[in-house]
């Protein structure tokens, strides 16, 4: 059973959380840099992905200039350059871009406000070329799996609005407005992923889609909406993909989802994330044994909800063992925590996760 832990911006870590492992490990925390300012995501370096038998790696470039932000106490990160968090005579930082803004309370874990993740230059042939050199380094160097995210730069897949209501709106209001705008958005997809299938297809393994579509007790639209507007969409874009390369698709899907998982196969996702079984209808067993056999389900293997951060490392070791148990049987399922840790986590909890995880991972 493969682990992963960073290798997406929902299967990975805090950069608080993550200093704090580090430090009970006994490694450097003078190194640590932050490839999402939004939700205070570490970069997991080599030595915490061998130490807990990990299999794949995140693909994004480090930035060519950084600047080092202690937001408090002995927290230390480096940052992009252009990066300018202020700290208010309240304790919250504040990033500002443009007219975008985000903010982070007095001892608060992450950004909230606008979703400021874009820090690179250049043209998108640019930054392709870094994500490019990049995942031609992951090959040719590691064992490491990874997925064309494009997050910090700004090059990531369009998503075709499946928990957005406004979109849900227009599709009532002008539907033939809803569809040029969801051609545009996959003609701009194609045409980007046109790029990178040629320039770098050969050595990642995976890309992402994202398009969060339940909330955590039912969908935030429809499924007829969902059929209609967003399906078809994926649907060309996996086909896009599959006929031009041996790259699988991952999709991350937030929530009470269980009802789409039919349509999400039948687009040609061949992975979903973060599998949130503390949701309303994503039973463990139920979706093992109904969609299994169809689709690789990537998470699910330790309930960050209601277990990770508030239970005993105890806890967390039978919480991961059932789990792992339900999902692994016949393969199709890579470990991870539902969605990120968070930063309050225990390290003693999160080495438990893992090294449980690792213990259960033989056939």
């Amino acid at each position: 059973m493969p682990i992963d832990l960073g290798m997406h911006m929902s299967t990975g870590i805090s950069i608080f959380a993550y200093w704090d492992l580090r430090e009970y490990l006994g490694l450097p925390t003078d190194r640590i840099w932050i490839p999402d300012m939004v939700q205070g995501l570490a970069y997991v370096d080599r030595d915490i992905l061998e130490r807990f038998h990990c299999d794949c790696i995140l693909l994004e470039p480090l930035f060519p200039e950084t600047r080092q932000w202690n937001p408090r106490g002995k927290y230390c990160f480096a940052i992009p350059a252009t990066a300018d968090p202020r700290l208010r005579e309240n304790g919250e930082w504040v990033i500002q871009k443009g007219n975008e803004v985000m903010r982070m309370p007095a001892d608060g874990y992450f950004f909230d406000g606008d979703w400021i993740n874009d820090w690179g230059e250049g043209s998108e042939d640019d930054r392709l070329a870094l994500y490019a050199r990049e995942a031609e380094r992951i090959y040719k160097e590691t064992d490491y799996a990874t997925n064309m995210l494009g997050y910090s730069r700004g090059l990531g897949m369009e998503n075709y609005g499946g928990g957005v209501i406004e979109d849900a709106i227009l599709a009532f209001d002008n539907p033939a407005r809803l569809r040029e705008i969801r051609e545009a958005q996959l003609e701009k997809s194609i045409r980007r992923m046109g790029k990178v299938i040629d320039r770098f297809g050969r050595y990642i393994q995976m890309v992402t889609v994202s398009d969060d579509m339940g909330g955590q007790s039912g969908l935030l639209c429809g499924t007829d909406y969902v059929e209609a507007f967003c399906m078809p969409y994926y649907k060309r874009f996996c086909a896009f993909v599959h006929e031009n390369s041996d790259i699988k698709v991952f999709m991350h899907n937030c929530g009470a989802i269980r009802p789409l998982i039919p349509q999400i196969i039948d687009a040609g996702i061949d992975v979903l994330n973060p599998v949130q079984i503390s949701a309303t209808g994503m039973d463990p067993q139920e979706l093992k044994d109904e969609f299994g056999d169809r689709i690789c389900f990537w998470g699910g293997g330790c309930d960050t909800q209601n277990v990770l951060g508030s239970g005993t490392p105890e806890d967390v070791a039978e919480n991961v063992r059932h789990l792992v148990r339900i999902f692994k049987p016949g393969g199709g399922f890579i470990f991870n925590q539902v969605h990120n840790i968070l930063g309050n986590v225990p390290p003693g909890n999160i080495v438990a996760m893992l090294d449980t995880a690792y213990g259960e991972s033989f056939y």
